[in-house]
């Protein structure tokens, strides 16, 4: 879409607001360029400081530009985006068969962000939990059945910010016969959570995504450093075996300004014969 003007008569704070956007949109300001100073804008337009402070207010909620609180404006560096593909499932299972030196090497951090695992901080958190009204629902199990619950966070080193973050919920008994599969030590497990089912006689048939949207808290946005008014994504995976048991559930978290979210469906062909 071409850079257009916000329509409706416009207050003088977001003329500003809509010609340095259109700037941005068209290149003139790239990213890390300086944004006029107040100063400079009130001549331009014959405006109020607090006029032009309110338009620089409406380029940061749209995400443009960050800095203030003493720091000069700049153009938001556009964030490296990341692909979250349905396809990943079947990529995630047939590692499960592949030998432990190509599923070490064929994880999130590889498959998905396109780096080392070494480029991250990563930290696991397990504990027992009992299934509440959500969980008992999505799982299909009684209210307080036992589920381990594993957090998984990974932050980049370089900066702090978290990378990538999910929790996931598997039923007690279904892994008891593997203990390894309940230590914290054991988390960077190669072929994951799917490999991981495999060793105790679990495949995995169907893989269903939920896809919601909601607006993050304070600390979401400082932890995923993101830009006023960004959304962050919300994944709920439900994990279903040959039999059709939920053996699995998780949910993640991904900032809408880097995430491609692509939806993979194979359709079934029509009777050639009809």
């Amino acid at each position: 879409m071409e850079p257009q003007r916000t329509t409706a008569r416009q207050p003088l704070a977001l003329k500003i607001a809509d010609d340095l956007r259109i700037r941005i949109e068209t290149g003139k300001l790239r990213s890390g360029d300086s944004l006029p100073p107040l100063h400079e804008l009130v001549s331009e337009y014959g405006c109020s400081t607090g006029t032009a402070r309110a338009a620089m207010g409406l380029l940061r909620q749209q995400g443009l530009v960050v800095g203030g609180r003493g720091k000069p404006l700049t153009v938001r560096p556009r964030p490296k985006r990341v692909e979250r593909s349905s396809a990943r499932h079947q990529v995630e299972k047939n590692l499960v068969l592949q030998s432990e030196d190509v599923r070490r090497n064929n994880g999130l951090a590889e498959n998905d962000m396109g780096s080392s695992f070494d480029d991250f901080d990563f930290e696991a958190k397990y504990s027992i939990v009992p299934a509440d009204a959500d969980l008992s629902d999505a799982f299909g199990v009684p209210d307080g059945t036992s589920l381990l619950r594993r957090e998984f966070t990974h932050s980049e080193k370089k900066t702090g910010v978290l990378a990538a973050w999910s929790v996931s919920w598997l039923p007690v008994d279904l892994i008891r016969s593997n203990p390894d599969i309940s230590d914290p030590a054991n988390a960077k497990w190669p072929g994951g959570t799917m490999h991981q089912l495999y060793t105790v006689g679990i495949e995995v048939e169907q893989v269903i995504d939920h896809v919601t949207a909601a607006m993050p808290t304070t600390v979401q946005m400082d932890v995923w450093n993101l830009a006023e008014g960004t959304p962050l994504l919300w994944v709920r995976r439900i994990s279903i075996d040959t039999s059709g048991r939920v053996v699995e559930v998780s949910d993640a978290q991904f900032p809408s300004d880097r995430t491609m979210l692509t939806f993979n469906t194979q359709l079934e062909r029509w009777d050639a014969t009809k």
